[in-house]
């Protein structure tokens, strides 16, 4: 089948193996909110968590084709953990694309050597943390909104506005004093990113801490980290959807029961169940091979760094956009449309079949479909790629 996972891929195989461990509490775990304490330590005995700091540093020197596959095997079961994993590496990348190669070195050689787990503190469409100089470092006062894994992190990727309105960036500690996360996420799905608020009470940053990225700070490569929260979003929608339409078939072949009027004694037998699967599989068969191609733009991306031309960047926004956004209209589809071949009985709360749904909705609001998908049409109507901006 389309949706299997190449087991001859190491990382991929831990993945699937932890993925069948995540699954076995899915649904209570959706249910209870909080933080994944036990899923956690699991994935830092995996050494997953190391996976794309490259080997000079300790790391397993990964592209960003294998982390998003990680994603999406989590995403089957979990979209809550799909997400956490993807965010933690681009978070952990941060260093390398605003600071100094040795602040990135540095913060690489630490992670990798302490296991540590990342969060993102780094929400710029934020005006409500405050940074005031105070020596040659920086005092931070205010709150951070969507700060995805905080509730469980080591170290933070945050940014903060200084007095004249700039957006200063650092990554620090998650024990620093002042800095606290509320764990106070509330919303219809994702329940265990710890996506809420983070609070800071004259956090003291230091300044080896503070992004410095010297001659190259105007550098288009510096501008891609959109690439890297679209395409571990449009892993998580993409995983949410393989994940529900596998599971709406395994509930169909061994629970659903035929409609009185169907004339068929198997569900499965059912032209009309056919149909919609037929549909459903197609359209998730599409998405996967959209967002394959944005594996390949990113991976390129990734490869060209500093090297990558403003040029570059306009055309390789295009497949992560486009991808982006059919696989989250996609995964929204799928996610619903499986109650129509699974029956009333799959809707009982024991099944947790609707985790799938709310959290692509949940997701897919928080980058609109409507504004990719125009970005994408201006650039096939006139050539004009999107223009660099926090979420483009």
């Amino acid at each position: 089948m389309a949706f299997d996972t190449d087991l001859s891929n190491p990382y991929l195989r831990q993945a699937a193996e932890l993925r069948e461990a995540f699954a076995v509490d899915a649904v209570e775990r959706d249910k209870a909110g909080g933080q994944p304490i036990e899923q956690l330590r699991l994935l830092k005995a995996s050494g997953l968590l190391r996976l794309a700091i490259p080997r000079t540093y300790g790391g397993e020197g990964q592209p960003w084709s294998t982390v998003l596959r990680v994603v999406r095997e989590f995403a089957k079961v979990d979209g809550a953990l799909g997400h956490l994993f993807g965010y933690h590496t681009a978070s952990q990348a941060a260093a390398w694309l605003y600071g100094s190669s040795e602040q990135a070195a540095t913060l690489y050689q630490r992670s990798a050597r302490n296991n540590w787990f990342w969060a993102n503190n780094g929400n710029s469409r934020s005006r409500s943390l405050f940074g005031k100089r105070e020596g040659e470092g920086w005092v931070l006062n205010g709150h951070k909104p969507f700060t995805s894994g905080s509730h469980i992190a080591d170290y933070l990727n945050i940014t903060w506005l200084d007095e004249s309105g700039e957006t200063v960036g650092a990554t620090i500690p998650a024990n620093r004093t002042g800095w606290k996360a509320l764990n106070d996420w509330d919303a219809i799905g994702q329940r265990q990113t710890g996506s809420g608020t983070a609070t800071y009470e004259n956090v003291r940053v230091e300044p080896h801490e503070v992004h410095q990225p010297g001659a190259t700070a105007g550098a288009p490569f510096r501008t891609v980290t959109p690439f890297l929260q679209q395409s571990v979003l449009l892993n998580v929608f993409l995983g949410s959807a393989q994940g529900a339409l596998l599971t709406a078939r395994g509930y169909t072949l061994e629970e659903s029961r035929p409609w009185v009027h169907s004339g068929v004694e198997r569900h499965v037998d059912d032209p009309w169940v056919k149909r919609v699967y037929g549909d459903l599989y197609t359209r998730t068969l599409a998405a996967t091979a959209l967002a394959d191609q944005a594996l390949q733009a990113l991976d390129t991306v990734w490869q060209l760094g500093f090297a990558l031309t403003a040029e570059q960047r306009g055309q390789y926004a295009i497949p992560i956009a486009a991808a982006n956004a059919f696989a989250g209209n996609t995964a929204l589809e799928v996610t619903s449309k499986i109650f129509e071949v699974t029956g009333a009985r799959s809707t009982a709360n024991r099944f947790g079949f609707d985790r799938f749904w709310r959290n692509v909705r949940t997701h897919t609001l928080h980058n609109p479909e409507e504004y990719k998908t125009r970005n994408v049409g201006t650039w096939f109507l006139t050539g004009e790629p999107p223009a660099p901006s926090i979420i483009q």
